[in-house]
């Protein structure tokens, strides 16, 4: 049987338990805070968030680039005969494009657009892995999780939107109108990038009820597993989200939580549920 080795950016969020369970390698993302400078995994979101509170600063992620890839495809080369990397997505990232490139370098290394972000690309990593346990080649498991990828559902709902917005996702008139009416909007990935379809209002806990409740109801689930990935949380939010998932009838729901690269854009209280819709 080909020994298949599969990974993602550390923008998957798959927790180090699951990643060493499922065999799951990770090339890290740097993020630049002020003059420091530091890979996903360094620093905690709630270090980043005082920061940016106390400087007015925010982080920055540079993009992987070719070179970064091809030095980690090689090193991955040397005890694996082949290579599935599943990215971040390209509709939001150049860093997809460089990897694709780098592997064109390289026999048998195979890259995969998730079209997703955070647990939605670990969801991935994770059925990728099952795949090449029982046996299947690696082109086997690309095209089936290009297939998955059309089904992958990636949402979350943001309590503020000032990330969003000094990254540039989001308008002034927006901030300010979210800001003041209390507004909090769920993202959902379509076609591999991120829109803002729906709004809530509340506290949080309440808001994540009924985005987990209209998330289920409108995109029902194909099998019994969730993920549940957030920067920071309370543990009300939490409680919530899991019940409703429950509640749905999945009965294994991982939770997760975002590594710096995926908070420096969604900022605290941010909280998302990945699965694979019908």
């Amino acid at each position: 049987m080909i020994k298949t080795a599969i990974s993602v950016e550390s923008s998957a969020d798959v927790p180090a338990e699951l990643a060493l369970k499922h065999d799951i390698k990770v090339i890290p993302y740097q993020i630049t805070l002020g003059e420091q400078v530091f890979r996903d995994g360094e620093k905690s979101p709630e270090e980043m968030f005082a920061f940016v509170d106390k400087y007015k600063t925010l982080p920055k992620t540079t993009a992987l680039n070719e070179f970064e890839y091809g030095e980690f495809f090689k090193k991955l080369k040397k005890d694996y005969d082949a290579v599935v990397h599943i990215c971040l997505s390209g509709g939001i990232t150049s860093s997809c494009d460089n990897a694709f490139r780098a592997a064109k370098e390289f026999k048998n290394v195979f890259v995969v657009d998730s079209r997703s972000l955070s647990m939605g690309t670990g969801y991935l990593a994770i059925f990728a892995r099952k795949l090449a346990d029982g046996g299947a080649s690696p082109k086997e498991i690309v095209a089936k999780l290009n297939e998955t990828t059309q089904k992958t559902i990636t949402s979350f709902v943001v309590e503020r939107l000032d990330y969003l917005h000094k990254g540039g996702r989001c308008s002034s008139i927006a901030l300010l109108g979210a800001n003041i009416l209390k507004i909090r909007p769920r993202i959902i990935m379509k076609d591999g990038k991120m829109v803002s379809d729906k709004k809530y209002r509340g506290a949080m806990p309440k808001v994540v009820s009924d985005f987990v409740g209209d998330l289920i109801t409108e995109f029902p689930p194909s099998d019994d597993t969730a993920c549940i990935a957030y920067t920071t949380a309370t543990p009300e939010m939490l409680a919530a989200a899991t019940e409703k998932c429950k509640a749905a009838g999945f009965k294994n729901v991982i939770i997760s939580r975002a590594g710096a690269t995926i908070s420096s854009h969604c900022g605290a209280n941010t909280l998302g549920v990945f699965y694979i819709a019908k």
